[in-house]
């Protein structure tokens, strides 16, 4: 069975870790759990480094458990945050976390037979009934207020990062993060916390209170991976548009395969470790074979197909590099129809869109791509040119003649005229 630490390691997936991990880890089949928030029905890529630690996890053999913050979820963690959260209610968290499970499904093996299988549990099922009485009995009075106060998370917000200081509801957030930790540790027998290095406050606070709980005996470890960035520094996993999305409805597999097509040379080299399932041999002739030929961008497809299909399947992996060769390879108008609607505007969102009423239907081509106000051809005589050397197509279909009429026939989803001029020049008129 492989080494789950030196697995982490090797693939820069490792930030801190409490002495005695490692050697727990190879001692015995190990519970950990990775806490997530339900705070939206679909994770984004900024999760995937924590999902992917705990597939690592299970196939070096031990027991992931994914925790959904149901209970914390309702209240805010003070990490890196500058704001609370918005309060949920219990019917929104339930759909949030049957949504985040099925994502996870394909990460995790859930329902096998083995003793490792991946549970989900939320801490609103041990939170819901847990008096305030209970919380200052049974957590308050092992941990002081000082030792609260010293967390990096806290100092911040109270030193004046955030606008409206820090709430009573926040400052108990390490607490609440510590009692899952105590409470899975009696009840399922976890020993592990998992996270991200952010984390590492709220994390650190579980072990003790266990410690102080249950004496120093008490076996109680975490292990962080480091917040990934990009190469310039700046958050991964955020577009101009917002973040990428696990969820299709959200972001399509198109955009999705081509934020990862799109990601520089150097963070091509760390997110094929960190994204994907390749071992260590298949990834180094990777590198190798980018560098000597990096024009030819071998990293950032082999990633963007690894990632597509783990997240989505290969039918949608198909679709989007059959998207992508509609801009950019050799495509035909069969392909452009194949689209679903989503992906065909994420497709042509960056080409000059006009609008144009119904009314153009059953006009000569000439005239309807020659509207007031647009600049597809400089002149009607330019088009006619064009159209008569064959560099003007219709829905990816050369134009016969300057003169043939366009009708409802033509219209791609019921609105959409796609007009291209040359290889590489498109417009796209929207038929209202």
């Amino acid at each position: 069975m492989k080494n789950f630490v030196e697995e982490l390691r090797w693939r820069g997936m490792l930030a801190q870790i409490m002495p005695g991990t490692e050697e727990l880890l190879q001692k015995e089949m190990v519970s950990a759990y990775l806490g997530t928030d339900p705070t939206a029905d679909s994770l984004h890529i900024g999760h995937l480094c924590g999902i992917m630690m705990l597939r690592h996890l299970q196939r070096c053999g031990h027991k992931p458990y994914l925790l959904v913050g149901g209970a914390t979820g309702m209240i805010g963690d003070p990490s890196g945050k500058s704001q609370e959260r918005n309060l949920l209610d219990a019917e929104t968290l339930y759909h949030n976390q049957e949504a985040i499970k099925k994502q996870v499904s394909k990460f995790l093996d859930f329902d096998g037979s083995e003793p490792n299988k991946a549970e989900m549990v939320n801490n609103y099922d041990w939170m819901k009934d847990f008096t305030f009485l209970d919380f200052a009995r049974i957590v308050g009075k092992h941990i002081t207020v000082n030792y609260m106060m010293a967390k990096d998370s806290v100092q911040k917000r109270l030193n004046g990062e955030a606008r409206d200081g820090l709430s009573f509801t926040e400052f108990t957030y390490q607490l609440l993060q510590g009692y899952d930790f105590l409470y899975q540790y009696e009840k399922f027998g976890v020993k592990l916390q998992l996270g991200g290095n952010d984390q590492w406050g709220n994390m650190t606070t579980g072990t003790e209170l266990i410690r102080r709980t249950l004496g120093s005996e008490a076996e109680a470890y975490c292990l962080t991976c480091p917040l990934i960035t990009k190469a310039d520094g700046k958050k991964f996993g955020k577009t101009e548009s917002g973040n990428i999305w696990l969820d299709r409805n959200r972001t399509t597999p198109y955009a999705f395969y081509q934020f990862w097509l799109n990601v520089s040379d150097e963070d091509a080299e760390k997110y094929i470790k960190i994204f994907t399932p390749l071992e260590k041999d298949v990834i180094d002739a990777l590198i190798e074979e980018h560098r000597q030929d990096p024009g030819r961008r071998t990293l950032q497809r082999r990633l963007a197909e690894e990632v597509t299909r783990m997240v989505h399947s290969q039918d949608d992996l198909d679709m989007a590099i059959a998207a992508s060769n509609i801009l950019f390879g050799k495509s035909t108008k069969e392909n452009l129809l194949q689209l679903d609607e989503q992906t065909f505007a994420d497709v042509f969102k960056d080409v000059p869109h006009y609008e144009v009423s119904k009314d153009i239907l059953g006009q000569p081509a000439v005239e309807v791509f020659n509207q007031e106000g647009m600049q597809i051809f400089p002149s009607k005589s330019e088009m006619r040119k064009l159209v008569k050397g064959g560099g003007v197509s219709l829905n990816k279909e050369k134009l016969a003649a300057f003169d043939q009429p366009v009708t409802a026939d033509d219209l791609i989803d019921g609105k959409y005229l796609l007009v291209q001029k040359g290889k590489k020049n498109y417009s796209l008129i929207i038929v209202k």
